[in-house]
C-alpha cells in the first residue's frame, strides 16, 4: 500500500473519530463531569487544530508555539527572534490577550485558510492588536526562516480565564512547544502540569530560562536540567538568557538570543531535522488519542447510564400508578362512600342485603319489582355519576403520587436534580390532567355500554334487560369492575360484598356467568389501557426534558473510531 493511500485512509479514520468526539456530548452534571468536558473540548480542538491539519500536510512549515508564564518574557522574545516589534510586550498584565502568529511571507498560504486553528478568525499583521481571544494576527516576516512560524501565546496562568483557554488550545497545536519561564518561577506548579501534558501527548518542547542572574547562572541551569530530567524531558533543549538591558526597541541584546536563534534557523534549513520533530510530535498526539478517546468514550457511557437510570424511574414512578389503579379495581375500596349510598338507592333499601343470603332468585325478583315500580333512570346515573368520580379520583391520586414520587427520584440520581430545578412543574401533574382522568372516564363508561349493548343483542327486548336498561346493567357490570373485598374491615365487608355479589347475580339473570365475567374482564383491560393512555402522556412531560437535556448518544462509536485510526497508522 502506497503513503498516500495510507495517508489517506488515517485521514479518513481521524476524521471519523473527529465526528465521534463532536457528537459525544455530555450534559448531564455527573461527578468529575467538568474535566471530562474540559478533556473532550482539548481532544477537538486537537484533532481540528494539529492532527488532522498536521496528517493532511506533512510538509507545512514546522509551527512553535512561544507559551509561558505571566512575566515571563514571551513577546520579548519573540520580538527579539524576529528583530522587530511584532508582537505587543510591556509591564501590564496580562500583557498578549491574543494570538500572533509570525510567519515568512513565502509560507502565507499555509496561514491564511483555516488549515490550522479554523476557529480562530484571521487579521493581517497591519491590523492592531486586539483583546479579543478569538482572532488569530498573522504577520509576514522576513526575520523568521522559510519553513518555520513563531505563535506568540497568552499566558497559561492568566487572570482571564479566556486567556488560559486560548493558551492551552495553541499549544496543542505546536508542533514544537518554546516554554518560557525565568530563574525566579521555573518551578511553579502550573508550568509543570503542562509540560505534563506535552510529555503524555508526545509535544516537542524546547525550554527558554529568562533573566537569569550571571552568578546564579550555573546552579539555575542544573537545578532546571534536573527538574526536565526526572519529569522525562532530558532530551530537550535548554536555552539561558542572563539578565540585560533591553535596546531601545524593548529587544534583548542579540548575544543573548544567538544559540536560540541559531537552533531554530538551522531547524527550519534542515528538512529532515524539520521533519523529525514534526513527526515525533504528531506520533505522540496520535498515541495520545487511544487514552483519550476511551476515557471520553468511558464518561458518554456514563452518561447513557444516568440518562437510562433517569428514564427507568420515570417507567417505574407510573408503572407504580397504573398497578395502583388495578389494585384500587380489585380491594373494593370504590364500593364505600358515595358509591355506596347510590347503589343502596338503585336497589332499593339496606334492608335487601340483610335479606340475601335467603335466596339470591328472591332478592333478584324483588330487586326488579323495586325498579319497575319506583323508576330506574335517576337512581341509576346517580350510581353512574358516583362511580365516575371515585375512578376519576383513584386516577387522579395516583397520577399526582407518580409526580411527585418521579420528581423524588430524580433529585436523588445522578444528573437529575438540575433537571429537576430547571423543570420544577415536573413536580406535579399536567394543568389538565384532571379534565383529562374525567374524560377518560366517561370514554370508559361509554365502552362499558358499548359491550353492553353488544352483549345484549336480541335480549334487549327481555323483561329483565328492560327492567334495568342499557345504563342500569352497565351501572351494574362497573360495579362488578371493582368487586372485591381486600381492604375493607367490619360492617363494609358485608355490605360492599353484598353489593358485588348481588350485581353480579342480577347481571347473571340478564347475560349468564359466563358472559359476565367475559364483560367484566373487557371492561378492567379497557378501564386500564385509558389509564396506560393517560400515565403514559404524563410519563412523556419526564422523557420529553429528559430527551432536551440528555439526547441519546452511542459511546460505542468511539470505540469503533479510535480501532480504525490504530488500524489506520
Amino acid at each position: 500500500m502506497s503513503d498516500d493511500v495510507e495517508g489517506e485512509r488515517l485521514l479518513t479514520a481521524l476524521q471519523s473519530l473527529r465526528r465521534g468526539v463532536d457528537a459525544t456530548a455530555l450534559p448531564l452534571d455527573l461527578p468529575a463531569v467538568d474535566q471530562a468536558r474540559r478533556e473532550r473540548a482539548e481532544l477537538l480542538a486537537q484533532l481540528d487544530d494539529y492532527i488532522i491539519p498536521r496528517v493532511t500536510a506533512l510538509d507545512a512549515p514546522l509551527l512553535s508555539v512561544v507559551g509561558g508564564s505571566t512575566g515571563a518574557g514571551k513577546s520579548t522574545l519573540v520580538n527579539s527572534l524576529v528583530g522587530t516589534v511584532v508582537t505587543r510586550s510591556g509591564v501590564l498584565r496580562p500583557t498578549t490577550r491574543a494570538s500572533t502568529l509570525i510567519h515568512n511571507p513565502a509560507d502565507e498560504r499555509w496561514f491564511t485558510g483555516t488549515r490550522v486553528l479554523p476557529g480562530l478568525a484571521r487579521l493581517t499583521g497591519a491590523s492592531p492588536e486586539t483583546g479579543d481571544p478569538n482572532t488569530l494576527r498573522l504577520v509576514a516576516s522576513t526575520g523568521v526562516p522559510q519553513g518555520l512560524a513563531l505563535l506568540d501565546a497568552p499566558d497559561i496562568d492568566s487572570v482571564v480565564s479566556a486567556n488560559r483557554d486560548l493558551a492551552r488550545q495553541l499549544l496543542s497545536a505546536a508542533d514544537l512547544w518554546l516554554f518560557v519561564t525565568t530563574a525566579v518561577r521555573y518551578a511553579d506548579a502550573v508550568p509543570w502540569d503542562l509540560l505534563q501534558q506535552a510529555i503524555r501527548r508526545g509535544t516537542s518542547v524546547a525550554v527558554v530560562l529568562d533573566r537569569v542572574p550571571l552568578d546564579a547562572m550555573e546552579e539555575v541551569r542544573a537545578d532546571l536540567a534536573g527538574m526536565l530530567m526526572e519529569q522525562g524531558l532530558g532530551q530537550s533543549p535548554v536555552f539561558a538568557i542572563a539578565e540585560a538591558t533591553l535596546t531601545e526597541d524593548g529587544l534583548l541584546p542579540p548575544s543573548e538570543v544567538e544559540r536560540i536563534n541559531g537552533w531554530l534557523r538551522s531547524l527550519a534549513a534542515d528538512a529532515h531535522a524539520r521533519s523529525i520533530v514534526i513527526r515525533r510530535t504528531l506520533q505522540g498526539a496520535l498515541d495520545s488519542l487511544d487514552g483519550r478517546a476511551r476515557a471520553l468514550g468511558n464518561a458518554a457511557q456514563e452518561q447513557t447510564d444516568a440518562r437510562g437510570a433517569l428514564h427507568t424511574a420515570a417507567l417505574d414512578g407510573y408503572a407504580t400508578a397504573r398497578s395502583g389503579v388495578e389494585e384500587g379495581m380489585r380491594d373494593g375500596s370504590l364500593l364505600r362512600g358515595e358509591v355506596l349510598a347510590r347503589w343502596q338507592e338503585f336497589v332499593g333499601t339496606g334492608e335487601l342485603f340483610r335479606q340475601l343470603e335467603a335466596g339470591v332468585g328472591r332478592m333478584r325478583d324483588r330487586v326488579v319489582a323495586v325498579l319497575r315500580g319506583r323508576g330506574r333512570q335517576q337512581p341509576a346515573n346517580e350510581l353512574g355519576e358516583a362511580l365516575q368520580s371515585g375512578v376519576a379520583a383513584l386516577l387522579q391520586a395516583h397520577g399526582e403520587t407518580a409526580a411527585i414520587t418521579v420528581s423524588r427520584a430524580w433529585r436523588s440520581l445522578p444528573g437529575g436534580a438540575p433537571i429537576i430545578e430547571a423543570h420544577p412543574e415536573l413536580a406535579d401533574v399536567s394543568t389538565d390532567f384532571h379534565a383529562r382522568s374525567e374524560k377518560l372516564v366517561r370514554m370508559w363508561q361509554d365502552d362499558v355500554m358499548a359491550m353492553v349493548r353488544e352483549e345484549a343483542g336480541n335480549k334487549r327486548t327481555t323483561a329483565r334487560f328492560l327492567a334495568f336498561g342499557v345504563n342500569g346493567i352497565s351501572v351494574l357490570l362497573m360495579l362488578v369492575v371493582f368487586s372485591a373485598t381486600a381492604g375493607l374491615t367490619g360492617a363494609e365487608i358485608g355490605i360492599a360484598g353484598g353489593s358485588a355479589i348481588l350485581a353480579q347475580r342480577l347481571l347473571e339473570a340478564v347475560f349468564g356467568d359466563q358472559a359476565v365475567r367475559s364483560l367484566a374482564a373487557r371492561a378492567r383491560t379497557r378501564l386500564l389501557e385509558l389509564a396506560d393512555e393517560l400515565y403514559g402522556a404524563e410519563r412523556a412531560r419526564f422523557e420529553d426534558v429528559l430527551d432536551q437535556a440528555a439526547p441519546v448518544t452511542e459511546p460505542a462509536a468511539l470505540a469503533s473510531a479510535i480501532s480504525d485510526v490504530q488500524a489506520a497508522r
